[in-house]
């Protein structure tokens, strides 16, 4: 079966505001292919290290809470 990326993309940035925490970190705990693509599309900064999270970008960070609200808002 094949997938819509992009909206996994956006399911996994929306998600990653489960963990936030300094602000704009979260616990990076997905698949690698996906956070390549969110860094790929600007909205976290390079997730390759040994540090367990990542900081969003503005633009991400902004995209993730619009992204959450729509999927998971009342």
């Amino acid at each position: 079966m094949q997938y819509n990326q992009d909206k996994i993309d956006d399911t996994v940035l929306a998600t990653l505001l489960l963990t936030l925490h300094d602000e704009n970190r979260a616990w990076k705990g997905h698949d690698f292919e996906v956070m390549d693509r969110l860094y790929e599309k600007g909205y976290i900064h390079n997730p390759k290290g040994k540090v367990k999270s990542i900081a969003f970008t503005q633009e991400g960070l902004a995209k993730a809470r619009e992204v959450f609200d729509g999927l998971f808002g009342v």
